[in-house]
Order: structure tokens, then C-alpha cells, then sequence
């Protein structure tokens, strides 16, 4: 791993985390943090703010894995969950909760690090789509407001699409703000004086 990270684990037994933090230390000077009580997760992350959290548990029930899951903060930071045993859909589950990595049959200390660099990337290749799908979003509701500012303007001053548009950019720039700021409060004026 190129950068140093700060790293929580959560695992219960003393000798299995010390295999875990053995193998992060042999990977690079990352600063570990080991939690061994599920009480008070979420706090205790919150607290320390890692970049990575990685969780061992032998065989999680559904609630304990959404427990866990949105202690973790899994859209705040990489998550990687290993497991000894898997009942049906948990793997499903806790992909859609967020978890970067659900790794099924155990830990091993060789395993770890390559699978944080995973967890790590996938991480932010979903947290750029969600920025990006987020950024579409904001840019269709702001294109449906300018269509309508645009039709509320067609229909008073009796100007085509191209006119308006004009006119709305125009104002704009000469109030010094955005096209899509300026329609939202054309359009909210106008639905108050109807």
C-alpha cells in the first residue's frame, strides 16, 4: 500500500487481531486500531475516524451484519468483512449495505492486504459514481426548472424558447449568479402569484 492508513479493527479474539495487524504492519506503517467489543461500535468509529474498517466474524446473523454494517459507516469509508461461515443472501446483503469486501472462509494473514487494497478501490470507484450520479441528478432538476422558468417567460412576453433562454441567461449574468438559480426563483415567484 503506498500511503499510511488508519485502520480499526473489530475482532473479538486477541490472537486472530494480532494476525490481522501483523499482517497490515508487514504491508506498511499503518496506524491500528483494534476494537474488541461490538458495544458501542459505532461510537468508537465515529471517534477515531479511519479510513478503513475491516471486521472478523465467525458466523454473522442477518442483524449483526446490518448491525456492524452501518456502525462502520460504509458509505464514509471502505468496509471489509471476513466471515468463517455464510448463511445464504448475507454476502448479498452486506454488499448492498455498503461493504466494499465480504470475504467468505476466514481470514488468513496473506489475504488481508490484498483484499483492503480491493475493498480500498472499490470503495471510491462507487463513492465517484455516487458523486457523479449525484451530479446528474442536481443537472436534470436544474435543466427541468430552466424549462419551465423558460415557459413561464414564453407565455408572458410572448418570445420563443430561444428568446427566453437568452433573456434568462442574460439576467443572470447581470445579477451575477447562475441560469439555474435565477429560473428556480423565477418559477417560485410565479407559483406564488398564481
Amino acid at each position: 500500500m503506498a500511503r499510511t492508513l488508519s485502520i480499526i479493527v473489530v475482532e473479538q479474539d486477541r490472537d486472530r487481531a494480532m494476525l490481522i495487524v501483523d499482517s497490515l504492519r508487514s504491508a506498511g506503517d499503518h496506524d491500528i486500531h483494534i476494537i474488541a467489543s461490538e458495544t458501542g461500535l459505532a461510537r468508537q468509529i465515529a471517534e477515531r475516524s479511519p479510513d478503513v474498517v475491516l471486521i472478523d466474524i465467525a458466523s454473522p446473523s442477518r442483524d449483526m451484519l446490518e448491525e456492524l454494517t452501518l456502525a462502520s459507516g460504509p458509505l464514509d469509508r471502505p468496509v471489509a468483512i471476513f466471515v468463517d461461515q455464510s448463511a445464504e443472501g448475507l454476502g448479498k446483503a452486506a454488499i448492498e449495505a455498503g461493504v466494499s469486501a465480504y470475504v467468505v472462509d476466514g481470514l488468513r494473514a496473506d489475504r488481508v492486504t490484498p483484499i483492503l487494497e480491493a475493498a480500498v478501490a472499490r470503495f471510491h470507484m462507487f463513492q465517484r459514481m455516487r458523486s457523479e450520479l449525484a451530479a446528474t441528478k442536481r443537472a436534470l432538476e436544474e435543466r427541468k426548472v430552466i424549462d419551465r422558468a423558460k415557459g413561464i417567460l414564453m407565455k408572458a412576453r410572448g418570445i420563443s424558447e430561444d428568446e427566453a433562454y437568452a433573456l434568462l441567461r442574460k439576467t443572470a449574468m447581470d445579477k451575477g449568479s447562475r441560469v439555474a438559480e435565477l429560473a428556480e426563483a423565477l418559477v417560485t415567484s410565479a407559483g406564488l402569484l398564481s
